[in-house]
């Protein structure tokens, strides 16, 4: 019986959940899914004048919001330094380690030497097999791995295939420090083991450090899990991603207007493919995620097919959906206490009524709210420049006749104010576009809008027959 899949997401609380950090939580949660088994979550802590308890919570609440929590309890590396020295204890028992005495001057001088002679700086070993006795006095040591001198390490990499390292290239790196705090390299793959990880999901950046961590495997007697290395994610123009391109947290495009389902569905095909599918509900993104269809280059971060993708899932949302998503977009806002207090004065009735409507014309919240300021602007309306040349001429004649027609109107609904309008316009002999668009300036204060009948619905009777008296009597 094979072990069940357990992978994992490890990231640093020194900042926000990074969208490359989002991408390899979707996939370890998609892999570990697909072949029902756990993803882990661990906190790396180590650096404890980095990591932050908002930067945690902030990680915990965007892995929330994409709907990618991990199973079990959150690990914290930082409450497990005893058991790293204990794993390092046992490394030196077996003689896969040693005591290195070599002073700081030792070291610079080290690397003095390799710069000089135009190599990468490497401990030269000096230790490894000097007898501890010629300790010097006062010397706090660090502890290093006994690693091969010769032949090479060799990574199966699910996603970059066999992928070889010369082992003089991996010195004898340390894996307890002097004041007895465990290194990156050694709390990995102690955590790892202890978590019972089959399958370590991370960037291609750590791809040098698999080879040293397999070392630390062998040197405890321990399994290797199996790998997958996925390339990084650019920007359009190929360079690595920053804050220009879009290397924001998701917390930002949450504010951004993004729905979680949108960013998911964009982040899985930021080096995934199933042919050329790009719509996939989570359900089919588990049916099919295999780490086999993981491409090798970098994938391209475009902000255009993002938008464009949300704007599909927006139209596809219910109403109750995105009214729900809304909250964080508007208090990220500037006038963020101005449309909070509208929408607690009738705006959020008015809004749920052409929230439809308001989503087939935006690609994201942030868009739609914008689109949606005209339901709890103030009388009188301020034109737009467009706007107010639709008032101009017989515009508050037929205005003026509108109303009248619509105040008659019983039933305040989609198809007694369309019939209204319609009839208006045949009476007066004109095209539909004649009255309707002074009546969306009227409205609205814009020439654009969502459609003029779900703009009276959303109104409702008072405010729509008095943005309309307003401007027939201009």
């Amino acid at each position: 019986m094979k072990p069940k899949v357990v992978t994992r997401f490890a990231p640093s609380p020194t900042g926000f959940l990074h969208i490359g950090g989002a991408r390899t939580a979707l996939f370890n949660w998609l892999f570990a899914r697909h072949y029902g088994g756990e993803m882990r979550l661990r906190i790396e802590d180590t650096d404890r004048a980095r990591s932050t308890e908002p930067a945690i919570a902030a990680i915990l609440d965007g892995l929330t919001w994409l709907g990618l929590e991990g199973d079990g309890d959150v690990v914290y590396q930082s409450t497990r330094a005893a058991r790293h020295r204990e794993a390092v204890m046992e490394m030196l028992d077996k003689g896969a380690a040693y005591r290195c005495y070599a002073t700081q001057e030792e070291l610079a001088e080290m690397r003095e030497t390799a710069a000089a002679e135009g190599r990468p700086p490497r401990y030269d070993g000096r230790w490894r097999d000097r007898d501890p006795a010629e300790a010097p006095a006062g010397v706090d040591p660090v502890i290093r791995l006994k690693a091969p001198l010769e032949g090479e390490t060799m990574v199966p990499d699910l996603v970059q295939g066999e992928v070889r390292f010369p082992n003089k290239d991996l010195d004898d790196l340390v894996v307890l420090r002097s004041d007895g705090t465990p290194t990156y390299m050694l709390a990995v793959v102690v955590d790892d083991h202890d978590m019972d990880v089959t399958h370590v999901i991370r960037g291609d950046d750590h791809l040098t450090n698999a080879a040293r961590q397999t070392l630390i495997y062998q040197a405890l007697g321990w399994e290797v899990p199996a790998m997958a290395h996925i390339p990084l994610i650019h920007g359009p123009d190929g360079a690595k991603l920053s804050k220009r391109h879009g290397a924001l947290g998701v917390d930002a495009y949450r504010a951004m207007g993004y729905l979680p389902e949108a960013l998911r569905n964009y982040l899985v095909r930021l080096g995934w493919a199933h042919g050329d599918e790009e719509i996939f509900s989570t359900e089919r993104m588990i049916e099919l995620f295999s780490l086999e269809a993981v491409g090798r280059s970098p994938a391209r971060f475009d902000f255009t097919k993002l938008e464009n993708l949300n704007g599909h899932y927006m139209r596809e949302a219910a109403p109750e959906r995105l009214m729900a998503a809304l909250p964080p977009v508007i208090a990220a806002r500037e006038d963020a206490e101005a449309v909070e207090a509208a929408l607690a004065a009738g705006g959020r009735e008015r809004l749920a009524v052409a929230l439809p409507s308001l989503a087939e014309r935006a690609k994201t919240l942030v868009e739609l709210v914008d689109n949606a300021a005209f339901l709890w602007a103030e009388r009188p309306l301020v034109m737009t420049d467009k706007a107010a040349k639709l008032l101009e001429g017989d515009a508050p004649a037929h205005l003026k006749a509108l109303h009248e027609k619509l105040a008659a109107v019983e039933a305040w609904a989609m198809e007694p104010l369309e019939a209204a309008v319609r009839a208006y316009a045949e009476e007066a002999g004109v095209k539909l576009g004649k009255v309707a668009q002074p009546l969306r300036a009227a409205l609205t204060g814009s020439n654009t809008s969502p459609g003029i009948f779900d703009v009276l619905v959303a109104l409702g009777r008072e405010e729509a027959l008095a943005r309309i008296a307003d401007q027939a009597a201009a």
